[in-house]
């Protein structure tokens, strides 16, 4: 297959571009939603059940229909399934702008909403990371995952969700229709993207196998390679961590630092600055030490940080290892997507990104619950230093080389019988 650049050994190809720009739009819209239904939901009630319900429905997608997204963007030309969803979503977000308008949402309304805009945001994580290996080259993956996730970090953290809080501010309907606006861009800009992207058994005949097999089989591959399994397990833990430590975050910096919100958007920021330090650095050292020795060592670096935020008292020195973490954080995370995307093949992309991709999401809830029984029962301090621990272990006893590793390929034809 070849892959057309626009000038330059070093240039990523042409269809790259019309990928990056509809991700980095569709961010903006998930930054958006991400600040404007938590603010909607507490104009509607003070019954902190109710706002943890439409949180929880967004989340529930990635429990239920994860398996069946990928499945669906195996089968289906991958364009088309971003456009789609896309266009799904800009729908939605207009259908919630309009009942705002004209005061007609309700609690069950937003979690409805919420859950739909889970279900858009499965599929699509399904397909665009299923459709970036048939665009780039293999050598060039991990250059192409570092700028997608800076600039989701980018404009979801820096632009969608502060722009969507001030859009808030001057009319609650505001968010929502730009929003709507951002998802319809999006699809028209993925239509841009040439490529290979349909999914077909041997042979070009038809699918004869049902949905949820096709979900099992993901599921099942990812079980059988040793390498992605260990990763998988991996990547849960540490997300178990990370988004258990951001849950309390909010508290730890107003109880323990003394700040008050505009303090803690500093800290979001300084997180957020630091991914986009990890950008050059992640090809950067992928290519000098190896991907095994660049996740190890982030864990063993992630762990020290852990603990330095959780046993300092001083605001400046927080905000500095907050920003580390955040440039570790990507140089790990884009190491690990393009390691994973390097070993999977192309017919079962979307199937084992899902599997994954649940596996960590579901890490993350339970997270969040422990962190904030730790953070209640022990002190505010205990989250931390026992992330850090968790992350030290990992950091030692993950990613060391079997001796005899099994092809990809070969663990493909086994999970295929």
């Amino acid at each position: 297959m070849s892959f057309p650049t626009p000038g330059g050994r070093d240039r990523l190809p042409r269809p790259f571009y019309a990928v990056w720009a509809s991700v980095t739009v569709s961010g903006i819209g998930d930054g958006m939603r991400l600040v404007a239904l938590p603010l909607l939901t507490a104009g509607l009630t003070d019954d902190a059940r109710q706002v943890a319900l439409v949180a929880f429905a967004g989340q529930l997608p990635w429990l239920l229909v994860s398996l069946v997204s990928g499945a669906l963007s195996d089968r289906f030309e991958r364009r088309r399934v971003l456009c789609l969803v896309d266009v799904a979503r800009a729908v939605v977000m207009a259908c919630l702008a309009l009942l705002t308008l004209v005061d007609g949402l309700s609690i069950p309304v937003l979690a409805g909403g919420a859950f739909l805009l889970g279900c858009g945001q499965t599929l699509f994580n399904g397909a665009w990371s299923g459709i970036v290996p048939g665009l780039v080259p293999p050598e060039r993956l991990t250059k192409a995952n570092a700028r997608l996730q800076v600039s989701a970090l980018l404009v979801g953290t820096l632009l969608g969700t502060p722009t969507g809080a001030v859009l808030f501010g001057v009319t609650p309907v505001l968010p929502l229709a730009v929003d709507s606006m951002s998802y319809a861009c999006s699809a028209g800009l993925i239509l841009l993207a040439a490529g290979r992207g349909r999914t077909r058994p041997e042979g070009g005949g038809p699918i004869r196998r049902s949905l949820r097999e096709d979900a099992l089989q993901g599921l099942v591959w990812l079980w059988r390679h040793r390498l992605l399994r260990q990763l998988c397990a991996v990547s849960a833990l540490s997300n178990l961590v990370v988004v258990g430590l951001m849950s309390v975050l909010v508290l730890y910096s107003r109880q323990t630092l003394g700040l008050e919100g505009p303090g803690f958007a500093v800290l979001t920021v300084a997180y957020a600055v630091g991914g986009m330090a990890g950008v050059p650095l992640a090809p950067l050292l992928e290519a000098r030490i190896g991907a095994h020795r660049v996740l190890r060592i982030g864990m063993a670096a992630t762990a020290a940080l852990c603990a330095g935020i959780g046993s300092t008292w001083s605001v400046p020195v927080v905000a500095v290892l907050i920003a580390v973490y955040g440039t570790v954080g990507l140089v790990c995370n884009v190491t690990a997507v393009s390691l994973r995307q390097s070993q999977v093949p192309e017919g079962l992309s979307g199937r084992v990104t899902m599997s994954f991709q649940m596996a960590t999401m579901c890490a993350g809830a339970l997270g969040t619950l422990l962190a904030g029984l730790a953070y209640h029962g022990i002190g505010p301090r205990a989250p931390f230093m026992a992330g850090a621990v968790l992350l030290l272990y990992l950091a030692g006893a993950c990613f060391r080389r079997p001796r005899t590793a099994v092809p990809a390929e070969a663990s493909a034809v086994s999970a295929y019988r």
